[in-house]
């Protein structure tokens, strides 16, 4: 019997079985997608989102979701709260919270729809003349905590720092390559976890430690379930950059293209610091 991916493990949540809380569900945190402080964003992201994927009621695919982590969360377990709060002919709402013993940790507000085809177009330009993945090295995860070593990611440009030399950067760009690892096909959850695996722009740009926390998370789906599927689980490319550093926020914006440069979704945070 194959053994469960650890992303699949990290995401594997249980319906309550009580008949006065049926929008409610249980899970953990996972110590392969462990931070510093708690576990890797992504994944809290990726639950949150899991909640209305596995709902009876669910309508469609997700096409928005926003996280507002309220509060840090601990290691250990978290209970869920998914409800649609109004359901359209092809469209439907949801508030989703995430539950721990201080209370609540995290809500989330997401969209989810029956896609139809229309005219399509992209008009965000995927970047140019980049190598393929297989031949830009892996970037070494020595020293890093758990969540990233679940990553594979080959960096174009804007690496993380090998070291934290405080040589201020012209910009916090960064392209990469990224993928699950070990491998695992691309779905909703890993693409909501993927949406932050962008490293703090602060620490791109200055080339310093930084007491960081993203505060809000904002993820838009481009891609449906066949085009997920086409990706496999291939890298996908990864633009990210800042826009604003200002009164101890930023904010920080990706893109995360196929390798046929389809752009499968496209993210923006804001993130607290204190230097």
């Amino acid at each position: 019997m194959a053994r469960m991916h650890p992303f699949d493990q990290a995401i594997d949540l249980r319906a309550s079985a009580l008949q006065d809380t049926p929008h409610e569900f249980s899970g953990v945190t996972h110590p392969a997608y462990a931070n510093l402080i708690g576990p890797f964003g992504g994944t809290t992201s990726a639950q949150l989102l899991q909640c209305a994927m596995l709902h009876p009621e669910r309508i469609g695919e997700p096409v928005a979701l926003t996280v507002n982590f309220a509060a840090p969360v601990a290691d250990g377990e978290i209970r869920f709260v998914a409800r649609p709060v109004r359901t359209n002919r092809s469209t439907q709402h949801w508030i989703i919270e995430a539950h721990q013993a201080e209370g609540v940790v995290a809500t989330a507000t997401a969209v989810f729809a029956v896609r139809r085809q229309t005219w399509s177009h992209v008009e965000a330009v995927m970047p140019a003349n980049v190598p393929a993945p297989d031949v830009v090295p892996r970037m070494s995860m020595n020293g890093m905590p758990a969540w990233p070593q679940r990553y594979d990611m080959r960096f174009v440009e804007g690496a993380f720092p090998a070291a934290f030399d405080e040589q201020e950067q012209a910009h916090s760009r960064s392209t990469l390559w990224v993928r699950d690892e070990p491998e695992r096909v691309l779905d909703f959850a890993s693409l909501a976890a993927l949406s932050d695996s962008f490293f703090p722009r602060i620490y791109i740009r200055l080339r310093r430690r930084a007491m960081i926390g993203t505060v809000s998370l904002t993820t838009y789906f481009h891609a449906d379930s066949p085009l997920l599927a086409q990706v496999g689980s291939r890298h996908v490319l990864g633009v990210a950059k800042a826009l604003n550093y200002r009164h101890g926020y930023f904010d920080q914006t990706g893109e995360l293209w196929s390798p046929e440069g389809q752009l499968l979704a496209s993210t923006h945070q804001l993130v607290y610091f204190k230097d």
